[in-house]
């Protein structure tokens, strides 16, 4: 009996579980990199790439991720960490659906279906945040240069830590030898992932910060 009622409640989750996932899908859609065509890259991009990357925590996973945007980011700091949250949206999206998938694996615990559902809740917080960084910056490129400038990027800044913070909380449940085994590992091992990318995306947008502070102090506007 106690089994079927575990069981039972377990499917009664389930419905809970899509919904979730349908709905933080769909907020990511919101935000998704365009498929046009990327312009070529120059080595100069290029190599402006690589040596902002060395700003962050993770510089070869930085370059891996926003290379191949070269042509669009040319040597813009405002480009490279607009590009670098969608990037990280784009993973946050794909890190939803993949962990939310684990719940359907057979031999599944009640406690590991908890916890998964517990971190795609987490992970749609973080895709929230992404969002909402992603539309500031918007806002902030259609605004007259130094208006409110340290209002939209403080906004952008607060928004993707509280997305890492979202993706490691996700990961403290699945703390503990309890609960060890192939969920687990496949879990730690894709939100990590993305964590890394966001710190990543975090570095750079307060290297933006830090660069136009320093071009505005100059009397001059640095996009």
């Amino acid at each position: 009996m106690a089994k079927l009622a575990l069981l039972h409640r377990m499917a009664m989750a389930v419905p809970i579980l899509v919904s979730l996932l349908l709905s933080f899908q769909h907020a990511g859609a919101l935000s998704q990199p365009t498929t046009t065509a990327i312009p070529p890259a120059s080595s100069n991009s290029t190599s402006f790439i690589q040596l902002s990357c060395k700003s962050t925590r993770y510089p070869s996973l930085c370059v891996e991720c926003l290379s191949s945007y070269a042509g669009v980011i040319r040597e813009s700091d405002q480009a490279l960490a607009r590009v670098s949250l969608s990037v990280t949206l784009s993973r946050a999206r794909q890190a939803v659906a993949f962990v939310g998938g684990l719940s359907h694996g057979q031999g599944i615990s009640h406690r590991e279906f908890r916890a998964i559902r517990d971190c795609v809740a987490n992970l749609g917080g973080s895709v929230d945040r992404l969002v909402q960084s992603i539309d500031e910056m918007d806002k902030m490129a259609k605004s007259a240069p130094g208006d409110d400038f340290d209002w939209h990027v403080s906004n952008v800044q607060t928004w993707i830590s509280g997305a890492l913070t979202s993706e490691n909380t996700c990961l403290d449940g699945f703390a503990g030898r309890a609960m060890d085994g192939n969920i687990k590992t496949s879990v730690s091992a894709k939100v990590l992932d993305l964590t890394r990318v966001t710190s990543n995306a975090l570095a750079l947008m307060d290297r933006f910060l830090t660069r136009q502070k320093r071009s505005a102090a100059h009397g001059h506007y640095s996009p």
